[in-house]
């Protein structure tokens, strides 16, 4: 991974995430799979110009979806939760 757009692909935007960042220094990111945490953290102090104090990650897991008779699984993804230093933020 040669760059941090290589790693961070777009922020996660639901009502879960939205509950997670209403303290405003918290951000719930896509990031790519094999990733690891210390990649991560270097790639949002790059590509922001922040500090990371936490970082956490998970992968999610597939789905069960229908459509009419035809089942499928949704696509993962992994998810990295960034806490930043007080006083930070990231534009969204």
């Amino acid at each position: 991974m040669k760059d941090y757009t290589d790693i961070i692909y777009t922020p996660v935007i639901t009502e879960k995430a939205g509950n997670i960042a209403e303290n405003g220094k918290t951000y719930v990111f896509k990031v790519n799979k094999k990733a690891t945490k210390f990649q991560i953290k270097k790639a949002f102090e790059e590509a922001f110009g922040v500090h990371v104090v936490k970082l956490n990650t998970l992968n999610t897991k597939p789905k069960d979806r229908r459509v009419g008779r035809y089942t499928g699984k949704t696509k993962t993804y992994k998810k990295a939760i960034i806490t930043l230093k007080d006083g930070e933020s990231i534009e969204i």
